[in-house]
């Protein structure tokens, strides 16, 4: 089974942004980000799917 989800680590990387950025900035920029768990042990996670549509928003025309 694909990989449906990346960790804000992984989702920098692909983005080549900062850890920082990606929970700072993403989600004002339209990047939904999903919790699992709760507290201190939740993990932040972006749907691979989204991620790739909304880089190809971002293209300049």
């Amino acid at each position: 089974m694909a990989t449906q989800f990346m960790n804000v680590r992984e989702t920098a990387e692909y983005l080549n942004m900062s850890v920082a950025w990606v929970y700072r900035d993403a989600p004002a920029l339209g990047l939904t980000p999903y919790k699992f768990g709760r507290g201190r042990n939740a993990k932040i996670q972006f749907r691979v799917s989204e991620v790739q549509a909304w880089v190809k928003q971002q293209k300049l025309g």
